[in-house]
């Protein structure tokens, strides 16, 4: 980057942390730091629960996706606005009426203090693990654009993060969520016309659109049912629906948004919001994917987009071969891209196709001497494809500005989680087992310090443990459905099956949980379908273990239920 580009970059960040400083004042008391004291409005809620999603590895790996892959991933969240309606009239109504803090408070209220321990516990491992890989991810990323060490790069976020979130609480966040989604829809859209008038000037917008369609990126359906497929149209549906019943409704960093809303109306209509603009969003960030495929139809990107590893492979043997081979296969597909938007014919696609075919198979040969620079490893680099086009294509200025964006959209996923870490340690394990009945001051104090800590672990996490993880934006979808599912499953008891008591829905959760990593184990089914084997599970397990429960204790929870 220039020095007009840090400088953009540096300002957008003090903006930024600035803003949600000052919007953050007052937060001197456990509820405005933790709940905002219930003052939200519906827009400031829904789109820092949108922001809490639209993380860098949104940017970096959606848009990669929709390069490689096309605009099928988008099936993933086909089942979004079915949870959000379900959630809308079960989820939000029944947590503001029984004025908790966190989703698993509630689960002590309707089942035991066991049940809201584990559950509680489950939480803190998988979100432990969400956050370290959300910083992790778009550090590596951009440390090949920015010239800065990952790690640095990770230190810099989660300090930053922590100051402002340390300081004024979920008020200071959801208001540096709302300016950051603002920035970020205007990044969007700045990158898209960048890529269209980019493309050469006898490459219409239709041309564009056609030539994505011969290359199979414009695929955003797809019918077929197949358990071991991530994205179809069942999978998103169902998979899917399930999945976000479980984020939005069992996962504290999305529950405590909604939790912060004036009215049970007003955190209604935030999620209806995100059931309305997330799956538009996604689609246009895949779109943007795929025009930058069309882009690089015409004008020639490297053969490896990670700068570091195509240096490191340039030095090989195999190295010039590749090369020669790649530029080939370059120059035969774009005459083929050129041909296609002359002459729309089935043969003209049919050559086409073949030219993208023998194109990725050369591509490949670069990635597989990549590979065996890492001892065999697979490597894939469709995370630095969109900084590549960044880098490459925006002028000066707004090279800094979308770095500053994919930067601080980092610190706004990271941000809401370790304060719902802090919140849960604090209120599920902090004050209730060990230093129960303390004054408002002492907790707060504690939310504060258990707030550095999980900015703490979320660094050193990234820093230390998240390198074996791989591709970002789908491993941090897996980490989450390996525990949505038996979490899912004991808020479905908790609230429709009003017989089953504590004992059957612990022990539920932890057969959930079990057939979930078996499944992960010794299967091949998609990670989607983890959260609906999981529910099941937990219900049925609990079910069976209520009708052999003796009926002193379903009466107890009768007892309590009414």
């Amino acid at each position: 980057m220039r020095l007009l580009d840090w400088l953009v970059f540096l300002l957008w960040l003090v903006s930024l942390v600035s803003y949600g400083l000052y919007r953050g004042r007052g937060s001197n008391t456990v509820s405005q730091y933790l709940l905002a004291g219930k003052s939200m409005p519906w827009y400031a809620m829904g789109l820092s629960i949108l922001a809490t999603q639209a993380s860098a590895i949104t940017f970096i790996s959606t848009t990669g996706q929709g390069y490689v892959d096309g605009m099928r991933f988008a099936q993933f969240y086909f089942g979004l606005p079915v949870a959000m309606v379900i959630l809308s009239a079960t989820a939000v109504p029944i947590f503001h009426r029984a004025k908790v803090y966190t989703a698993y408070e509630y689960l002590e209220y309707r089942f035991d203090s066991k049940t809201r321990a584990l559950t509680s516990g489950i939480f803190l491992i998988q979100r432990g693990l969400a956050a370290g890989i959300g910083l992790y991810a778009p550090a590596v990323a951009l440390s090949a654009v920015m010239g800065w060490s990952d790690r640095w790069i990770t230190v810099v976020i989660g300090a930053l993060v922590v100051l402002y979130v340390t300081t004024g609480g979920i008020k200071a966040l959801t208001w540096a969520d709302v300016q950051q989604m603002s920035m970020i829809f205007v990044a969007l859209v700045v990158s898209l016309v960048v890529a269209l008038r980019a493309l050469p000037e006898q490459v219409s917008f239709f041309d564009a659109l056609h030539l994505a369609g011969a290359a199979g990126r414009l695929n955003i359906v797809d019918l077929h049912f197949d358990p071991s497929s991530r994205y179809n149209v069942w999978s998103g549906l169902i998979g899917g629906a399930f999945l976000a019943l479980a984020y939005f409704g069992c996962d504290q960093s999305q529950v405590q948004r909604y939790l912060t809303g004036k009215s049970i109306a007003q955190s209604r209509l935030s999620l209806i919001f995100n059931a309305s603009v997330k799956i538009p969003m996604q689609l246009f960030i895949l779109f943007i994917g795929a025009m930058v495929f069309v882009l690089s139809l015409f004008v020639r990107e490297p053969m490896i987009f990670h700068p570091v590893e195509a240096a490191r492979a340039a030095q090989t043997q195999d190295w010039p071969s590749a090369k020669t081979g790649y530029e080939r296969a370059f120059e035969a597909r774009r005459s083929a891209a050129y041909e296609l938007t002359k002459q729309q014919t089935p043969q003209a696609v049919a050559l086409f196709r073949k030219a993208q075919k023998d194109f990725d198979t050369q591509r490949q040969q670069g990635l597989g001497i990549v590979a065996r620079l890492h001892g065999g490893e697979r490597f894939d680099d469709t995370n630095y494809i969109f900084l590549s086009f960044v880098k490459k294509f925006l002028p000066v200025g707004l090279v800094g500005l979308l770095i500053g964006v994919i930067f601080s959209a980092s610190m706004g996923s990271t941000s809401g989680e370790i304060n719902s870490l802090a919140t849960v340690s604090v209120v599920d394990i902090y004050g209730r087992y060990i230093a129960p009945n303390r004054d408002d001051k002492h907790y707060l104090i504690a939310s504060r310090f258990l707030t550095v800590f999980w900015g703490a672990f979320a660094v050193a996490f990234a820093t230390f443990g998240a390198r074996g993880f791989g591709a970002l934006i789908e491993r941090v979808n897996i980490v989450g459905s390996l525990f949505y599912g038996g979490m899912l499953g004991v808020f479905v008891l908790a609230f429709f099956f009003k017989r089953v008591a504590g004992t059957a829905a612990f022990w539920g959760v932890l057969a959930g949980e079990a057939a979930i990593f078996w499944a992960a184990r010794f299967s091949s089914i998609s990670f989607l379908w983890y959260n609906v084997i999981g529910c099941v599970v937990v219900v049925v397990t609990a079910l069976i273990i209520t009708s052999l429960m003796p009926n002193a204790e379903v009466a107890k929870t009768k007892a309590v239920n009414a």
